[in-house]
């Protein structure tokens, strides 16, 4: 050994050991913070908030209401959440958390009955549903009142799935495509029994809340065809979801 490195040698190793202890202490610091954040976001867990988007073509094709409220809902600071589903997100024009489960063409009544939910849900294990569905119900002239057993089979599934699950139902956009009429009564009577058939089934564990997505909501003005939304429409869609989903998150419901 050279004599006149080796003191060098031994001044330096202190100094390394000072650091590492430095950072050791600084990275326990941040996980700390971190899992106390996530269980601020998420009570009684160190995840993130799951949330799946649960709907047809409104949800999905692109579903850009989705992003807003993504971005919408990070930019106020509830960035402890993970929207999931097993559709990959489509552009909308800025980076988002994009998966969903927005089915196009697809009625509440024939997930219901094919039981399709069931796998979704143990895909993705949300902790919330947002669920827009019906559309397509009421296009294909299903009555009101076997849409809400649709809903109830729904609910019943995705709590089956977590007992304390988090259910946000919207009463639909209006409707008024060219080849339906009757479409825009339909979708009135389907939304004025929601706040009923929601009611019977809320509980303490898993709140259900509705979500009026239908007044001030234009077909003309906010659709491209009477029925799918345009930028205006998908706006007020995110709106209508956002303070609906930061009680949830905040346990306010």
């Amino acid at each position: 050994m050279n004599p006149h490195t080796a003191p060098t040698a031994r001044r330096t190793a202190p100094r390394y050991a000072l650091v590492l202890t430095l950072a050791l202490a600084l990275l326990g610091l941040t996980l700390a913070q971190t899992g106390t954040a996530r269980a601020a976001g998420h009570p009684g867990s160190t995840a993130a908030t799951r949330i799946m988007p649960l709907g047809d073509s409104i949800t999905g094709s692109p579903g850009c209401w989705r992003a807003l409220l993504w971005r919408d809902l990070m930019d106020a600071g509830h960035t402890d959440i993970d929207f999931v589903g097993t559709q990959a997100p489509q552009g909308c024009g800025f980076p988002h958390d994009g998966e969903h489960e927005g089915h196009g063409g697809f009625l509440a009544t024939g997930i219901a009955e094919q039981n399709l939910l069931p796998g979704w849900l143990a895909a993705t294990t949300p902790d919330v549903v947002l669920m827009h569905l019906g559309t397509n119900d009421v296009w294909s002239a299903r009555t009101t009142s076997a849409v809400l057993d649709a809903y109830t089979t729904l609910v019943g599934q995705m709590r089956e799935a977590n007992p304390r699950m988090r259910i946000l139902v919207a009463q639909i956009i209006p409707m008024a495509p060219a080849d339906c009429a009757a479409c825009g009564e339909r979708v009135t009577d389907l939304n004025a029994a929601i706040p009923g058939w929601a009611a019977g089934l809320t509980t303490t564990d898993s709140p259900l809340t509705v979500v009026d997505q239908w007044t001030g909501f234009s077909t003309t003005a906010d659709t491209t065809d009477g029925v799918h939304p345009n930028d205006s429409g998908t706006r007020k869609i995110a709106d209508r979801w956002y303070p609906a989903v930061v009680d949830t998150l905040t346990g306010a419901v």
